[in-house]
């Protein structure tokens, strides 16, 4: 077997706008869509990203630990930065902290189980032969 994609839960009254901020902020490609999900790729992965509508009213209380991660050199900028546009387009959204170089995002009546994750490049080398 061979890792393909991997999928999180959007409130479906948000979809479409995390969809577009995706694609708009991070570069995102759409790469399949149906009724129900979409498939997205950021240029460079070799994983995609699967986001199903969600009806689910109640949120996971420990999705702080399911994240989507990146990789920045000024994480919390960056996450900041999403914040930001999400706020001005309606969508509440806050900036929180795992340590001093992880950070997060969430956006508790858009995203079900997850939140966006950022963290320094370094916490990322596993030295691991090619």
């Amino acid at each position: 077997m061979r890792f393909n994609h991997v999928a999180n839960r959007l409130d479906a009254a948000h979809f479409e706008l995390v969809v577009v901020m995706l694609r708009e902020c991070l570069g995102f490609v759409e790469l399949r869509r149906t009724e129900r999900a979409i498939w997205l790729r950021q240029p460079g992965a070799n994983v995609d990203l699967q986001f199903s509508r969600s009806a689910t009213t109640a949120r996971d209380e420990d999705k702080l630990r399911s994240q989507i991660a990146f990789l920045s050199d000024t994480p919390r900028a960056d996450l900041q930065a999403l914040a930001d546009w999400l706020g001005a387009r309606g969508l509440e959204a806050m900036v929180g902290a795992y340590s001093d170089r992880e950070f997060y995002l969430d956006a508790p009546s858009a995203f079900v189980d997850f939140v966006i994750e950022a963290m320094r490049p370094e916490l990322a080398d596993y030295d691991i032969p090619a």
